[in-house]
């Protein structure tokens, strides 16, 4: 399975491209406002993968 982080200034945006993403096949397990904040959740789930 594919993990991805959706990171972008704009809600909408994000919303657009969960939707867009939203595919069985796929795992989005974080979104982020910006680049820090991406970084953020990418390296917390890094932390909690099993």
């Amino acid at each position: 399975m594919i993990r991805v982080v959706i990171a972008d200034d704009d809600p909408m945006v994000r919303t657009g491209l969960r939707l867009i993403l939203g595919k069985p096949d796929l795992d989005l397990p974080g979104e982020a406002g910006d680049g820090r904040q991406a970084m953020k959740v990418i390296r917390e789930l890094g932390r909690t993968r099993c």
